[in-house]
């Protein structure tokens, strides 16, 4: 599981990815809608309440929009009032990269897809516990794929 001290460490310390997805700009435009180039490929923002899966409830597993990569478990998802969708952890710890963003004149933590580089959203330490973490995830950069194949919800 997950915390912020972990997130700050992978972001200082990138876990590898065993696999790459690497494609030119031109390439991604034609597999990828305007928005979800945007998002994903120029480090956009979609409009906060405005994503799909904002209020989404579905039980599912999210993958990058780009490359299919697993990324969240529709079990970690929660409501976080912020007008993206937000999780408390990835799929696993190598399925996404995090990285420190300077722009916008603040500080935050990106969250970036793994094996394609594609821009998820940023991560932030006031999440619920007992992880405390908040992937807060653009819808577009995501799509619900499958039911989760892990164990039961507690």
């Amino acid at each position: 599981m997950q915390t912020w001290n972990d997130v700050i460490r992978l972001a200082n310390n990138p876990t590898p990815s065993p696999r790459r997805v690497e494609k030119t700009p031109e390439e991604w435009r034609a597999l990828l809608t305007a928005e979800q180039f945007h998002v994903t490929r120029e480090h956009g923002t979609e409009r906060a309440f405005t994503g799909e899966y904002c209020e989404a409830h579905e039980a599912g597993l999210y993958a990058c929009v780009c490359c299919n990569t697993p990324l969240y478990d529709s079990r970690t998802k929660f409501e976080s009032g912020t007008g993206w969708p937000s999780f408390t952890q990835p799929v696993e710890e190598s399925a996404i990269r995090y990285k420190k963003d300077t722009s916008y004149g603040m500080t935050r933590i990106e969250v970036l897809c793994n094996v394609c580089d594609a821009h998820q959203g940023h991560a932030f330490p006031d999440g619920p516990a007992p992880t405390g973490l908040r992937l807060c995830i653009n819808s577009a950069s995501v799509k619900l794929v499958t039911a989760p194949q892990s164990q039961p919800a507690a």
